[in-house]
């Protein structure tokens, strides 16, 4: 279970052995039993007494900007085993291996793609060829990232970033024909949005990067250490890497509430630069959204369990190869 405080004056502090919130109508108990983050928006707040409680209990503490994503986080001392990891990672970063392991990414992230555009139904022949098309075109671009040969990443980055990029743009026109003619718009936006779908899909990312980000440091992993993304000053690179394997599940999210026609003006505002944000209700939808889908579970590689636990299992098999290169 994730805590969310994203509501002016709320406040989150220690009372005996649980967690207290208290807000204008009250205050709610919180044990600590099963709860796996903290996650805090601007205007809420958090005591010490709370923040080492948390630490001890090891629940890790998020706060987030307001498109969603972390910008500073709290973790236990236990996680990991980080200088062993650490050393075995960038050995990794530049191996041949790291070449092999980025273009399984990306061709995931692409096979993803294929199949969500797969599986929406339509009863207009000409809209069911367009999908076909645009599948064979990703499918196009995936060929062409697996035949890519390199003795390390930075050999062949400008052509995984282009064909990414060219996938991305497919898949994002394709998958758009299939919203409410409303919601469509002309391209993807990010930091800030030009429309609603793309604030929605911005916070829906800012979450997997937090979940994601999360697992990594638990697994004793350096996020600051990237393989493909590794350019960006004091950014958790590594995260923008492992995080293609999981945007598929925001953006099914994102288009199933989109699909089901949810949107009102009370969940978002437009600032007068023509850039929309998810007001406090629309957060709170793409929130308990996203948190009940990564709830369920889903069958990989033989294994039960929820997606919020495949990645960090995903994590900690990452750090196992890692581990492999000290």
């Amino acid at each position: 279970m994730d805590l969310i405080l994203n509501t002016f004056g709320t406040s989150l502090n220690k009372e005996n052995d649980a967690f207290v919130i208290h807000h204008k109508d009250g205050k709610q108990r919180i044990p600590p039993d099963g709860l796996k983050s903290i996650q805090i928006s601007r205007g809420a707040q958090i005591t010490s007494d709370a923040v080492l409680f948390a630490i001890e209990k090891e629940v890790e503490i998020l706060f987030l900007d307001n498109s969603g994503n972390p910008v500073g986080r709290v973790w236990s001392s236990k996680y990991g085993s980080v200088s062993t990891i650490r050393k075995g990672q960038l050995n990794f970063t530049f191996s041949k291996e790291s070449v092999k392991w980025i273009k399984s990414v990306i061709c995931e992230k692409i096979e993803n793609q294929q199949a969500l555009l797969l599986a929406f139904k339509t009863d207009s022949t000409d809209h069911e060829n367009r999908v076909k098309k645009s599948v064979q075109r990703l499918e196009d671009y995936r060929m062409k990232v697996s035949a890519l040969q390199g003795d390390i990443v930075p050999d062949i980055a400008a052509h995984i970033r282009g064909w990414e990029g060219i996938s991305s743009k497919i898949y994002f026109d394709t998958l758009n024909s299939f919203i409410p003619e409303i919601y469509r718009f002309e391209q993807r936006s990010q930091h800030p949005a030009y429309d609603i779908v793309n604030a929605m899909l911005n916070y829906g990312y800012g979450l997997l990067y937090g979940k994601v980000e999360g697992a990594l440091i638990k697994s004793g992993i350096d996020p600051y250490i990237g393989v493909l993304h590794r350019d960006d000053y004091n950014r958790p690179v590594l995260v923008y890497d492992v995080i293609e394997r999981y945007r598929i599940w925001a953006d099914y999210v994102v288009y199933s509430l989109i699909a089901q026609e949810i949107v009102t003006q009370d969940l978002y505002s437009v600032r007068e630069d023509g850039s929309y944000w998810l007001e406090g209700l629309g957060r709170r939808i793409i929130i308990q959204s996203m948190n009940d889908y990564l709830e369920e579970p889903i069958v990989v590689k033989g294994i039960p369990r929820s997606r919020y636990n495949h990645i960090a299992l995903y994590a900690q098999e990452l750090a196992q190869k890692f581990k492999s290169f000290v």
